[in-house]
């Protein structure tokens, strides 16, 4: 039988579609190939850290070192050690008022933490210290340090107390250890300090 001009017109568009479904295909496996971690944010938002340039640490900056771990935190001049739990260094500048207006803290992973699933993980893990109104500005993945690849989120929060900050917040695979970096600062006092901040973050190893 001769097919009429509607069965040809129907055939072609059963071929067309059942091809546009076979590139969805592909491309979905293209998208997840074999051994990654497809739930990692493999780009994300790459502009908001496109400050981060591993480099050495600039002269007269204070290196501490992570007890048992290859990890070193380095801040600024004026910048003092401060408390934290065993494991942790931290580091802060403070303004005459006492009140702190630069942040940097590095604390080996504690388990739970993956690359696959960071800016969730440090929401959570914020809110559960108390913090409040916690807002993701940017997340990235595959981001290089000097001495891993890392994972960085952007958020803003506000303390049990009623402080407002903003911080970066890092979680970096190294070859032997890995770590998770933190700036923070007070958003009034972000453009002052972030130049400095995001040096820290970029010279950080693990």
């Amino acid at each position: 039988m001769k097919p009429t001009t509607a069965m040809t017109a129907r055939i072609i568009t059963i071929a067309l579609s059942t091809f546009v479904a076979f590139l969805a295909l592909v491309a979905v496996a293209g998208a997840h190939p074999e051994g990654r971690d497809s739930g990692a944010p493999a780009t994300g938002d790459t502009a908001a850290f496109a400050w981060l340039h591993p480099g050495v640490v600039p002269a007269g900056w204070t290196t501490r070192r992570l007890a048992g771990s290859p990890a070193r935190l380095s801040a600024p001049p004026g910048w003092r050690a401060a408390a934290g739990d065993p494991g942790t260094e931290t580091m802060v500048l403070r303004a005459p008022s006492g009140h702190i207006i630069g942040y940097l803290n590095a604390t080996p992973r504690q388990g739970g933490e993956r690359a696959a699933d960071w800016p969730s993980f440090r929401l959570d893990h914020n809110r559960d210290e108390g913090l409040r109104k916690d807002t993701l500005l940017a997340a990235a993945g595959d981001l290089q340090f000097r001495s891993g690849t890392g994972s960085c989120v952007l958020d803003s929060y506000t303390t049990s107390t009623g402080n407002r900050y903003r911080e970066i917040a890092c979680l970096v695979v190294g070859r032997t250890a890995t770590t998770v970096i933190v700036a923070a600062a007070p958003p009034s006092r972000w453009a002052a300090e972030a130049p400095l901040l995001d040096r820290a973050v970029s010279d950080f190893i693990t």
